[in-house]
């Protein structure tokens, strides 16, 4: 492998490759476990419309498109001029639960993975908060910094919503359970560090909470700690016309590495390419 052999790859609709098909079914368990949370953007609705050839549509044909939309421009966008920060890691159930949060709310995030040994972000928690706890959140849009999942995801409804917590993610028992079970096929992954060559500037990761394929691709970020911008598109999201006008057509994840110019579609291909470029003594998948 080269890095041009890593070029714009061509997005497969509803296709899974054979050699990912494992991690994929794996992933999707949190779908069942956690009733589709973090799949939606608050205010989820449907509509059928005339297809114009400009709009993104969910699915399309005989001159119509069914198009997903939601509320959160009407709470999102003239507040949150910056994205927040979280650092976490993905075999978390507490992260989950705030992950979840920011789909659902549609907020874009710089994510800084904190796994189990990483040298990189643990330490920073450490000296800006005073102890390795996860997750921790730091706003640059109103200079607040936060433990405690469920504080955070108060905090961030309150703050960039309309004040109430859905009950899916409501402060129980059963939440931090269940989001504990949607990871336990994954066997701890996305919760140790591997060590990688660290880029000069994040990566840009277009994805949502919900999508197993996101779900592996977060899972070795975390793992290699490599630092990423995460453009959410949960469902209904406005920013899913935005990657629809940038390339013209849908599909996450979507990976953008300033540092080397490759832009990727496809899981497994996104996976090939983080090893090959970051992971140390580690061959891409063939």
């Amino acid at each position: 492998y080269s890095l041009k052999n890593f070029q714009l790859s061509e997005p497969r609709r509803f296709f899974v490759d054979p050699k990912n098909l494992g991690n994929i079914i794996s992933s999707s368990f949190q779908l069942v476990i956690r009733l589709g949370s973090g799949g939606f953007v608050s205010g989820y609705s449907v509509s059928i419309e005339k297809d114009d050839g400009k709009s993104y549509g969910v699915i399309k044909g005989l001159g119509l498109r069914i198009q997903e939309s939601s509320d959160s421009s009407q709470f999102v966008r003239s507040k949150a001029l910056k994205p927040i920060e979280l650092y976490e890691f993905e075999g978390c159930p507490f992260c989950r639960k705030v992950r979840e949060a920011v789909t659902i709310l549609d907020l874009d995030v710089n994510f800084y993975p904190c796994p189990k040994g990483g040298p990189t972000y643990r330490p920073i928690v450490i000296k800006q908060g005073g102890k390795a706890q996860f997750p921790y959140l730091v706003d640059p849009n109103t200079q607040t910094a936060m433990y405690e999942s469920d504080d955070i995801i108060k905090y961030l409804f309150t703050e960039y919503g309309n004040g109430e917590v859905p009950s899916i993610l409501s402060p129980s028992f059963l939440t931090t359970l269940t989001c504990g079970l949607a990871m336990l096929p994954r066997a701890g992954k996305g919760s140790k560090f591997e060590e990688a060559k660290k880029p000069k500037k994040p990566l840009t990761l277009w994805a949502y909470e919900m999508s197993p394929f996101c779900k592996v691709v977060r899972e070795r970020l975390v793992e290699l700690e490599i630092p990423f911008l995460q453009k959410t598109v949960g469902r209904g999201s406005p920013k899913r016309q935005e990657l629809y006008d940038k390339l013209g057509t849908f599909q996450v994840p979507y990976l953008e590495d300033p540092n080397t110019g490759v832009n990727l579609f496809e899981s497994l291909d996104i996976i090939n390419y983080l090893n090959e470029e970051y992971a140390y003594n580690l061959a891409p998948s063939s």
